[in-house]
Order: C-alpha cells, then structure tokens, then sequence
C-alpha cells in the first residue's frame, strides 16, 4: 500500500522514536542503570565462561519464538545471536525473559546482552550500549481491510489502538493522538484488531509481514506506513565496550559472508539487515 505522509508533529514523533520494537521499561531503569558496575572487561569475562549469555523472550516471533510452541528455541535474533557467539569462539546461551523485565535483567547481570530486536533510540542510548544494527525496518498501522477511517497516522487521533506500553510504537500512538489499550504483545493486539474491539495497532512491519506468511493476515491491511526506519541491535550494559566492539566485528565478518543476509532471506524473504 502507499505510504502516507505523516504530519508534522507526528513526523518529529517519529524521528525520535524510530531514530535507530519497544520503548524504556518504565520501571526505574535510569537509576539502575546509573548504579551498575561500569569496570572490569565484558570481553574477557565472557572468553573466561566460554559462554556469551544473552536475554531474549521467547515468545516473538518469527525473532524468538519456539518451533511449534514448545520446541526449540529459534528466530531470526536467535541465529544471529548464535552465529556471533561462533565467531567469538563461546557457546551461545539464552535467559527467556518477558519484555517488561528484560532490560533490569541486563542491569542485574542476569546476561551478557540482550537479542530482542531492541531499537536504537536517543533514551535508551543514555542508558545502555549498542551494537551496529542487524535488522533495519519501518514501522506500519494495521487495521481491519474495510476500515476507510485511518490512512495516515494523524488520522489516529481519537481512535483506539493496542499496544504494549513499554513499546515505541505505543509512545508513536500517544504522540499521534491516540487512546492506548494495553497488551502484552503482538498476539494480543492483532488479535484485537481484528474483533473489532480497537481501531488499529501499530508495530513493526517485519513483524506483521511475518503474521501475513503464518497466518494469511485475511481481513487486515497496512493502513500507513512510517517514512523512518528503526535500527535495532544488541543491547549491553554501561561498561561493555570491549563486548560491544567484538560483537561489531563479528557482524562486520557476518555481514561479509553473506550470513546475516542469509537469515534475512530464511525469516523475511528479503535482506533486512541493512
């Protein structure tokens, strides 16, 4: 569908939001991330476990999900989190974490990084370090196909979206005017849309692209699109640099093999690495 031009305000919404799927936890990430240890070299601390520990969900898909609900744990952020580790010469090893806790689960040392498609932006930027990004995407409005109401996102203000609250796209929603209804994820705010119980969701294109190929999408459509791509990446805790900088190099060496744009092509049917 054509994209749809975003008006000002929510423009300048959007370049915040997208600079770089979700926001801050919102529950005092600031002062632990103030507090946490910043010494000591992340690097040589994971050569030494021989094991790079890495927080995912689990449960959004087609990033990190389990192969028919309760086989192994795989997705795209999975493969490229394992391909990197083989490149740092340690085992890959996953901590699932719901969403709303992931990111005081990287304040606690519960793991090394996060793989989560965690977007680059300004806020969290203050707060964590950031890998290059492996993924790079827009984000969409879906509605239900006979919806003639909502074409753009200036077009949301006074109507119902569903979304996670710890998301940028539900700062997007806010920003553009919208009344926001909760959910925990993808699933529930799809799912909501299509009742017709909220008016539209807004999340990212990937991931509903995703939901088209499993589930057939029949009845949904992209309403608008953003003009600004989101960059996602691995996420680290203050004093990681030395990590940060190996796992850089390992997808500088990934990109150059072609192997992340062979995972692309395996969970998208495109290169969405860059």
């Amino acid at each position: 569908m054509k994209t749809r031009l975003v008006a000002a305000g929510v423009l300048a919404a959007v370049a915040l939001a997208l600079t770089g799927c979700s926001a801050d936890n919102g529950s005092g990430a600031a002062d632990a991330a103030s507090s946490a240890p910043a010494s000591g070299d992340a690097l040589a601390a994971v050569k030494d476990a021989g094991v790079l520990t890495i927080g995912t969900e689990g449960t959004y898909r087609p990033f990190s999900y389990h192969e028919g609900g309760s086989g192994p744990l795989t997705g795209y952020d999975v493969e490229v989190a394992r391909a990197v580790a083989d490149k740092l010469g340690v085992k890959a090893e996953f901590k699932e974490t719901q969403w709303d806790g992931i990111f005081a689960g990287l304040e606690a040392g519960r793991f090394d990084t996060i793989a989560n498609q965690v977007s680059i932006t300004p806020e969290r930027k203050a707060k964590y370090e950031f890998s290059e990004p492996y993924t790079v995407s827009k984000g969409v409005i879906v509605v239900k196909d006979d919806n003639t109401s909502i074409g753009s996102f200036a077009d949301l203000k006074g109507k119902t979206t569903a979304q996670s609250l710890t998301s940028n796209w539900y700062t997007l929603a806010q920003d553009s005017g919208a009344t926001v209804q909760p959910v925990e994820g993808w699933a529930q705010s799809v799912a909501l849309v299509e009742q017709g119980r909220v008016d539209a969701t807004i999340n990212d294109q990937l991931t509903y692209l995703d939901y088209k190929k499993q589930k057939g999408a029949e009845g949904l459509k992209v309403a608008a699109t953003t003009d600004d791509s989101s960059q996602s990446a691995f996420a680290f805790a203050e004093g990681s640099s030395s990590l940060v900088d190996a796992v850089n190099k390992a997808l500088d060496e990934l990109r150059a093999d072609g192997t992340l744009a062979k995972l692309s092509e395996k969970y998208f049917g495109a290169d969405v690495s860059k």
